[in-house]
C-alpha cells in the first residue's frame, strides 16, 4: 500500500482527470498536443508534451517555436493517453 492510497481510503486507482490547457491559468478541457524538446538537455527522438485548448494552442506553438523547440502538434484523442498518434502508436 502507498501513502497516496492511505490518504484516500482506498488501495485502487485514483480515478482520471481531465486533460486540461497547460497555459497559465486556463482551466479548459485540452484538445490538443504540442510536442517538443530542448536539444540542449533531451536526445532527439524524446518528446515532452504541452496540453492546449483551441483558444491557446496558437499561442504555446508560438512560445515553443520561437525558442525552436517546438516538434509536432498532434490531435488529443479523448480516452488515450497523450503522446499516442490516432493509430495507437508511439509518435
Amino acid at each position: 500500500m502507498n501513502v497516496f492510497d492511505l490518504a484516500a481510503g482506498t488501495a485502487g486507482p485514483s480515478p482520471a482527470t481531465a486533460a486540461v490547457c497547460a497555459r497559465k491559468a486556463c482551466r479548459a478541457d485540452a484538445s490538443w498536443q504540442l510536442l517538443w524538446n530542448n536539444p540542449k538537455i533531451h536526445t532527439p527522438e524524446r518528446r515532452k508534451i504541452w496540453l492546449a485548448c483551441d483558444d491557446h494552442r496558437p499561442w504555446l506553438e508560438d512560445y515553443l517555436q520561437t525558442r525552436g523547440l517546438w516538434k509536432e502538434t498532434a490531435v488529443l484523442v479523448p480516452g488515450r493517453e497523450p503522446g499516442m498518434s490516432p493509430a495507437g502508436q508511439d509518435g
